[in-house]
């Protein structure tokens, strides 16, 4: 596990004001980084088309050149709310620490001292989740992974990617953190469902026994879920209700389900969009009230920069590789990120 010791750096915090009231603006967002490898072979995992010699020629060139395309995305997240960008930001499709370590120490983002939470898991490709965060704004009390047992005949492949748990301190104030990576649709989306409703029911479980010591603790679910928010992994297992105001105390609410009914998305296939990429929040984010933290407002990071410009593929995201070809492009993913507001006094 890599969970790297932080600094507590001071940063100007950002204000917002709305009708006459000035508000403490925090980012928390989540990027598919899209197979985000090193060079060197592991020889545990499946990962020969990401070496010099394989299938894809992957150079410490296309490497650097990939960590520069992810900073820049990351450095301009939430910019126009605040300047420091997220405070929080799940990722998924990386090989290990050591690629978000030359992430967070590239320029554009060495400023914001990012540090690192990270597992390695079972995947057979070698893929795992991670958590960055701004030590001025988050401080790590208690992290770990959560096994997801494929069921019998779902998925080719025996293991899939953990659930990574973090438990800190958010501006002060208690929050609890999930960052999922489900099973693919590879193999058929019927035939593989079952794996992510698996992997639903274990991150639902673990929320379940913090609600029910604390049915007012604040939870963030996000991830690359290959899931839409109509599908029954979200609105079967994890019960995610698709509007505030059908949204009872100790169950989730999945702000994206909206945007989806309007056709948008954050990945294309075949001129369809998906939104696996999802940012679920618990209950008591929702009080607009409350003087501490709460939602306030969804986005998808998709600046035509991140997009391909021109021919069959105009609008979608601008991926890294067509087949073993080096596209030059970020990830076949847009990024997601909430805001969350606090009143100051």
């Amino acid at each position: 596990m890599k969970w790297m010791t932080f600094l507590l750096v001071s940063f100007t915090l950002s204000v917002v004001s709305a009708q006459e009231k000035k508000y403490f603006a925090c980012i928390v967002a989540f990027y598919n980084l899209e197979n985000f490898y090193d060079t060197i072979h592991n020889t545990t995992i499946n990962d020969d088309d990401f070496t010099p010699n394989g299938s894809k020629h992957y150079t410490s060139d296309i490497y650097f050149d990939k960590v520069n395309k992810l900073a820049t995305v990351l450095s301009k997240i939430g910019t126009a709310i605040t300047p420091e960008g997220p405070a929080l930001i799940g990722v998924a499709e990386i090989e290990n620490d050591t690629v978000l370590s030359d992430l967070v120490h590239h320029p554009l983002l060495s400023p914001r001292h990012y540090q690192i939470i990270h597992y390695d898991s079972k995947d057979p490709r070698g893929i795992d989740v991670g958590l960055l965060y701004n030590p001025g704004f988050f401080i790590p009390e208690k992290a770990e992974k959560l096994f997801v047992p494929l069921p019998g005949n779902s998925k080719a492949a025996f293991y899939t990617r953990d659930i990574l748990y973090v438990k800190g301190q958010l501006a002060g104030e208690p929050v609890h953190i999930y960052v999922n990576h489900w099973p693919s649709r590879r193999g058929g989306e019927e035939r593989s469902s079952p794996a992510r409703e698996t992997a639903a029911a274990v991150c639902k479980k673990h929320i379940d026994s913090i609600l029910e010591k604390d049915p007012a603790a604040k939870i963030i679910l996000m991830g690359d879920l290959n899931d839409d928010p109509d599908s029954p992994s979200i609105t079967k297992i994890l019960k995610a209700k698709p509007r505030i105001t059908e949204t009872a105390p100790g169950e989730l609410f999945n702000p994206w389900a909206e945007p989806y009914s309007r056709g948008i998305g954050t990945l294309a296939n075949r001129d369809s969009w998906g939104l696996f990429d999802q940012i679920i929040l618990s209950h008591a984010w929702l009080n607009r009230n409350q003087q501490s933290l709460f939602y306030h407002q969804n986005f998808i990071f998709n600046p035509r920069f991140l997009k391909e410009d021109a021919g069959r593929y105009k609008g979608y995201p601008m991926r890294t590789w067509d087949g073993n070809t080096y596209r030059g492009g970020y990830s076949d993913h847009f990024p997601t990120y909430i805001i969350l507001l606090k009143p100051i006094k």
